[in-house]
Order: structure tokens, then C-alpha cells, then sequence
């Protein structure tokens, strides 16, 4: 009979001891990305740069952990993931390192860039609209006639783990380059996963969730203490990467527990911290993963000299990187 401590149980809660599972096996095949000090009104703020990732977001992590623990018979029936496109990214380059098949299930409307990306890494697409379908079901429905596996963008324990291996790994490099330890993670929040990973890896530290305005249902949840889904004529947002409609219960009460906070930011704010990166970072951001410097920019974020934030993505089609400089 199978222990519940088994790392290899899909009914396993996320933990820390598998965040450093994930920390060692992604280690073992990507470098580090960059932490680097931001000057902010007379503050060092620290910046993970995740944007740097070979996927260009910290999807990779999530998706090298999951696939990598899968078995040879597992490997051989392929993967098949939802996405908008980093986790899509994520899932394709991992799969196309362990020689695996994958389709994912795309929005029609996500940027040709992130489209492009995944198919380059040998990736099957199936788009659906996502006002009107339900991904998860079309999904469903490969994986029934396929015999594919399912891999969620953070309803999963391995995704959580691999996720919060940026925790670890930036405070890591803080002890190195500051002697400190962080005690506060702003970062970005579409379904959770990247949160609560950093929540589990990093015990001692206050996290501060960050989405776009009317897609804020993370935040909603955590202040209604139940889950809450984004309401039915949400807001346009440029922020693709974080328009996950409802949360899961894995991410949600990992965050709850934690007594993460959340703010939300405006399409105006994310394209200033674009801008800002750009300038100050010589880094590209994608919106979603702008969103955490926004809030901080916007001063909705109480900060100091032990402030982690999270530059989650760097995926951004060219016209749109252009008009947020230009704005």
C-alpha cells in the first residue's frame, strides 16, 4: 500500500520538501535566473527575473517537475495541457527534452508569439474561445480519446512544487548578495500556482498576490474566505496570461492559510511597469508578469530593503511591447 508521504501520489499535498525535490532537479538542467536590486524610493527592492527563463516564464519549472516524474509508461501516452501560453510553453519544452507528445488547449485570442513558441517545440494546438468554452473539458475530451494525461497550469501538486523553486531560489541568491532574508514576496497570480509554491518554500516571508482589476478572484476569495469566481462580463485586460476565471481549492487555501494578501492593478499601471523594467532593468516583461513591480509602482504594496518581487514572463508580442513604451 502506498504511504501518503509518497512524493509519486497524485492525492499528495504540495510540500516544502517537494519544492526542494523540484529546486534540485530543475537545478540540475537550468541555471539560475538573475535576481537583481531595483532602486525605489531609497529602497533596494529585489527583482527575480524569471522573464529569463529559456521558455521565457517560470512555467518551465512546474512542467519539467511534473513530466520528469512521470513513468516510461506514463511518458509514452503523452501530455495534454491548458493554457494561454507560458504553461502551454512550459509543458512543450518539457515534453520535447523527454521526447513526449503534447497538445495543449489554447485560447484563439492568445498572442502569436506564445502560439508560435509552443508549436515550435513540437506541440500539438486545439484553440477554443475562451468566453464561450470551457478548456478544461475540451482537455477532458482529448485526454478520454487519447489516453494522454492531464496536466493542469496549477491545480497539481507537482506544479505548486516546481513553482515555488523560485522561492528557493531567490532567497538563496538575497543571503548571497545582501545577507538577508526576505520578508515579503509580491508576485503575480492568474490560478495561484507560482503563490502558493512561493508560500510553502518560503514559511517566514508575507505574500502579496497581484492581479489585473476584474480578475481578481484570487483576491476576492482570500477576502470573502471562500472561492469566488471572476464574474461573467469581466473587464478587458492585457494581461493574458492571468485571466484564470475561477481558482482552485489546492492554491486557494494554501494562500489562505498563509493570510496572503491581494491587490489588483490597471492596464495603465502594468504598461508603467513595463516601462519601468525596460528603463531601469534593460528587461522585456509581458503584462502578466508586469503585475507584481505595478502594484508596487502604484504604491498598492507596503515595501522595504527586504521586498522579493517576481518578474514572472517576458512572452509579449512586439506591437503590444511598443505601445506599453510608448503609452
Amino acid at each position: 500500500m502506498t504511504e501518503p508521504s509518497d512524493p509519486l501520489l497524485p492525492t499528495r499535498k504540495p510540500s516544502r520538501e517537494g519544492i526542494e525535490r523540484a529546486a534540485k532537479k530543475i537545478a540540475a538542467i537550468l541555471p539560475p535566473t538573475p535576481l537583481m536590486p531595483l532602486k525605489h524610493d531609497g529602497m533596494t527592492l529585489w527583482c527575480k527575473a524569471e522573464c529569463l527563463q529559456p521558455i521565457g516564464a517560470f512555467k518551465i519549472r512546474g512542467a519539467w517537475h511534473r513530466l520528469s516524474d512521470m513513468t516510461g509508461e506514463e511518458r509514452a501516452r503523452g501530455v495534454v495541457a491548458f493554457s494561454s501560453g507560458n504553461h502551454a510553453q512550459g509543458v512543450a519544452w518539457a515534453a520535447k527534452r523527454l521526447g513526449m507528445k503534447a497538445t495543449i488547449v489554447m485560447p484563439a485570442d492568445a498572442p502569436k508569439r506564445k502560439m508560435d513558441s509552443t508549436r515550435g517545440y513540437g506541440a500539438d494546438i486545439v484553440t477554443f474561445d475562451r468566453r464561450t468554452e470551457d478548456r478544461v473539458a475540451i482537455a477532458q475530451a482529448i485526454a478520454a480519446k487519447t489516453g494522454a494525461i492531464i496536466v493542469p497550469s496549477f491545480d497539481d501538486p507537482w506544479i505548486i512544487e516546481g513553482q515555488g523553486s523560485t522561492g528557493l531560489e531567490a532567497m538563496v541568491q538575497i543571503i548571497a548578495q545582501a545577507g538577508i532574508n526576505p520578508h515579503r514576496v509580491v508576485a503575480c497570480c492568474g490560478g495561484g500556482g507560482l503563490a502558493a509554491g512561493i508560500a510553502l518554500a518560503m514559511p517566514g516571508a508575507k505574500i502579496t498576490v497581484v492581479e489585473p482589476d476584474g480578475w481578481d478572484d484570487m483576491g476576492n476569495s482570500l477576502r470573502g474566505k471562500k472561492i469566488v469566481p471572476v464574474a461573467d462580463n469581466a473587464p478587458y485586460t492585457v494581461c493574458d496570461a492571468l485571466q484564470t476565471p475561477l481558482v482552485s481549492p489546492l492554491t486557494f487555501e494554501i494562500l489562505k492559510a498563509r493570510k496572503a494578501d491581494a491587490v489588483s492593478v490597471s492596464d495603465e499601471e502594468v504598461f508603467r511597469a513595463m516601462r519601468h523594467a525596460h528603463e531601469r532593468l534593460r528587461l522585456v516583461l509581458e503584462p502578466g508578469g508586469a503585475v507584481a513591480l505595478a502594484a508596487v509602482l502604484a504604491g498598492k504594496v507596503e515595501v522595504d530593503d527586504r521586498t522579493l518581487i517576481i518578474l514572472s514572463g517576458g512572452n509579449v508580442d512586439p506591437a503590444l511591447f511598443s505601445r506599453a513604451l510608448a503609452a
